[in-house]
């Protein structure tokens, strides 16, 4: 498993918040829904998009945004508009004094605007709750990221484009895995252009013996690892796989290995089959009560907590 291979194990829309809004100025969107990521790509027009404290960020055609939360910004037509509309946590709008908004209607298929064939047209993919998306990737971005049209080209875009517009059987979970990909996509095009600044396990690749190092423990995460047995795997001194490691990863293997298990956790504890006791089998842990320890410890809630706050935002968000 190469580095942003694990990161799928993190992306994991679970009924995402799509929509493509089609325009006409003057427009604004004060965007409070606190999300923890959103994708946003120009598929026709120009527009900005302005953090409070920062300068307008303009986004044209086939150019690909991502937002982290839980800031608000607003999305416009001209940093100057006065806000129209505001998206709340659980996406409903209204008019900044709580109103519904005449002006903005449904225009078919996940579309939505105040003009059908609007000048500007806006695609945006919505991750509602935290752990459709690892902590270990937003760690890894910076608050806001723009790819341009011409950094990169990826089919993904225009699959999800026009998938939105369909209404067939599977279609949520066809939108959801192709969020997925345009994320992966543009998050490993960042990371390559980036890769001075990029993370730690992102970086190892470069060096032979730690990239070996974090593939193992990636790929068998339940396995009994220690200091010693990984480095007879990768052929080096306990000594040389500890220092190379904390240099290029940024922290010790077996650190490395307990964030990636926790990872492997909260994503597998949402799953109504398995309980504490598989997760913890699955993730290397001897008991249900080491993992609920380490769990506490380092994410400040129970993995029961996790799997019920997660499903009530989820719930929430799809309502």
């Amino acid at each position: 498993m190469d580095p942003i291979a694990g990161l799928l194990d993190g992306p994991r829309a679970r009924r995402a918040f799509l929509l493509r809004c089609t325009l006409d100025p003057p427009w604004a969107l004060h965007i409070r829904d606190e999300a923890p990521l959103s994708l946003v790509a120009m598929l026709r027009g120009r527009a900005c998009f302005v953090l409070d404290g920062h300068e307008p960020e303009w986004l044209d055609r086939g150019d690909v945004a991502i937002l982290l939360g839980p800031d608000h910004y607003l999305f416009a037509d001209d940093p100057a508009t006065a806000p129209q509309a505001i998206i709340h946590p659980d996406q409903r709008c209204t008019t900044p004094d709580g109103q519904e908004i005449p002006q903005m209607r449904p225009f078919g298929i996940r579309r939505w605007g105040n003009a059908p064939d609007g000048a500007t047209e806006i695609l945006t993919g919505t991750y509602n709750a935290e752990g459709e998306v690892s902590r270990r990737l937003l760690d890894a971005l910076p608050p806001r990221l723009v790819l341009r049209r011409d950094e990169w080209e990826t089919p993904a875009l225009g699959l999800l484009a026009a998938e939105m517009l369909r209404d067939e059987v599977g279609q949520d979970a066809v939108l959801d895995r192709l969020l997925d990909l345009l994320l992966i996509d543009a998050v490993r095009t960042y990371f390559a252009r980036t890769e001075q600044t990029a993370p730690g396990w992102y970086r190892a690749q470069r060096d032979p013996v730690v990239a070996q190092a974090v593939r193992l423990l990636q790929e068998s995460p339940a396995e009994a690892w220690t200091i010693g047995a990984l480095a007879s795997q990768t052929r080096v001194s306990r000594a040389t796989l500890a220092r190379r490691f904390a240099e290029v990863v940024g922290q010790p293997p077996m650190e490395f290995l307990t964030e990636w298990r926790l990872t492997l956790a909260a994503d597998l504890i949402l799953d109504p089959r398995e309980t504490v006791g598989s997760v913890a089998r699955a993730v290397g842990y001897s008991s249900p009560y080491a993992l609920s320890a380490a769990f506490k410890r380092v994410r400040g809630v129970s993995p029961h907590e996790h799997r019920i706050a997660q499903r009530s935002v989820t719930a929430e968000a799809t309502a």
